[in-house]
């Protein structure tokens, strides 16, 4: 298996500390390999695609809160209606 490194993350604030995180990844040789390949499709590094799709997996909200808090807004949208 191959060891990567990713750079380390922009820093997280929580209350007053700064946090930082630096990850370590152990890829099968295949999915390695598939790393590489898209990285260099796209004109990037293999760190900064992992990076990114990190990134992008992490923004996406849960399905499950965003469905409850659809039913949450459908259930009580009369009364927001009079509260506002």
């Amino acid at each position: 298996m191959e060891t990567g490194t990713l750079p380390t993350l922009p820093a997280v604030q929580q209350g007053a500390t700064v946090l930082r995180m630096k990850l370590a990844l152990e890829l099968p040789p295949a999915q390695a390999e598939k790393l590489r390949t898209e990285a260099a499709r796209l004109g990037l590094s293999p760190e900064d695609l992992a990076r990114a799709a990190l990134s992008d997996l992490l923004a996406e909200p849960d399905a499950d809160f965003a469905a409850a808090a659809r039913r949450v807004l459908a259930k009580n949208r009369e009364l927001y209606k009079r509260l506002a």
